[in-house]
């Protein structure tokens, strides 16, 4: 008799209970979300039947899921070009009001300034001495207020851009060149790294020396305090950076491969200077500035290129030079990103579009 139950619960646990375990697990499975876990095979009838209704529940929730995951991405898509167009035109009304300001600033403070500055230079040689100092000060004053309003017209209305192929390392050269020549890299260790091979983007070649030499100068002056100052310029040109993910927000319950990010505002702000700008070959030109200085406060690194943002002292800055440059960038189909070196210090990019011959992408 004991032998009897002994078989008998074998047999019960190989016919019945073990495959029950199996489709158990598949179910389960299943209801995790992985839709295409296999059904195992089943040893009765109504076992069999089981798991064919299972997996024809499966067969119809896959193509449903995926459609889902499908038009989220879409909903994505969509909510990352809404707020790229919404940065846009908080930019352009950030242009137009700093252009109204600078017309009505130029009409009304240049000219009355203009004849000060020429009383002052008439004035100043009729003095001597302690006199003489005091005039050549409000000289210097007065002609401060001259470039800042000079600045706020330059981005205002920044010249056209003329369109042509130019030789990056050419423009590398004579901005190096004539820094050195103006003693602005006396005292700071300068190691300019080329590219392999010299690469060419298409944009006008007197602005990209004008964005070069804004961003070296911001260097060096960042460097004043710095015991052994050294900055770093990098040229390569190298494959577009893929557009980084927004911040997923995921429910517990949530299906594998189901990004609910639609239902609220993207976290990571898609701002224009984060991102390599659009080329057609794939392919972008970078040219890095590094310098070992302080680096850029934390709360000033997304509004480092607004108009007046600066991390110098006042009277020291504007906050015009980098939103002109990047401005100069964007009109020439590049950007200007900013970050902080692990190690310490800033590091800022200009990275374009690698200009391609036809040659090229046939």
């Amino acid at each position: 008799m004991t032998l009897l139950s002994r078989l008998g619960a074998l047999l019960l646990r190989r016919r019945l209970l073990e495959p029950l375990d199996r489709t158990v697990s598949a179910v389960e499975a299943i209801s995790r979300g992985a839709l295409d876990t296999g059904m195992p095979e089943a040893s009765t009838a109504e076992l069999t039947r089981l798991s064919a209704a299972v997996s024809q529940m499966a067969d119809h929730l896959l193509p449903n899921q995926r459609l889902l995951t499908e038009n989220i991405r879409s909903l994505n898509d969509t909510n990352r070009q809404l707020t790229e167009a919404r940065d846009a035109m908080v930019r352009a009304e950030t242009m137009a009001s700093v252009g109204r300001l600078a017309a009505g600033v130029a009409h009304e403070v240049g000219n009355p300034l203009g004849a000060i500055i020429g009383y002052l230079a008439l004035l100043g040689r009729k003095q001597e001495g302690p006199q003489q100092e005091l005039v050549k000060a409000a000289e210097r004053e007065a002609s401060r207020i001259d470039r800042i309003i000079r600045g706020l017209l330059d981005y205002a209305r920044p010249r056209e851009a003329v369109a042509q192929p130019v030789a990056v390392d050419l423009v590398v050269r004579d901005t190096v060149e004539l820094l050195h020549t103006q003693g602005m890299l006396r005292r700071i260790a300068f190691e300019s790294v080329p590219a392999a091979t010299p690469p060419v983007v298409r944009g006008d070649p007197y602005q990209l020396q004008q964005v070069l030499v804004n961003l070296l100068v911001n260097a060096a002056d960042a460097l004043a305090d710095v015991p052994e100052p050294c900055i770093r310029l990098t040229v390569c040109e190298r494959a577009v950076k893929p557009t980084p993910p927004g911040v997923h927000i995921r429910r517990r319950d949530d299906p594998p491969g189901i990004d609910y990010s639609h239902r609220r505002r993207l976290a990571q702000s898609w701002r224009w200077h984060t991102r390599d700008p659009e080329t057609d070959s794939g392919r972008v030109v970078e040219i890095a500035i590094a310098d070992n200085g302080p680096g850029i406060p934390g709360d000033l690194l997304d509004q480092i290129f607004e108009p007046f943002v600066t991390t110098k002292e006042p009277g020291k800055g504007t906050g015009l030079g980098l939103a002109l440059s990047a401005q100069l960038m964007e009109g020439m189909g590049g950007v200007v990103q900013a970050e902080n070196a692990p190690a310490g210090g800033a590091i800022f990019r200009v990275v374009m579009p690698a200009f391609s011959t036809p040659t090229d992408t046939a």
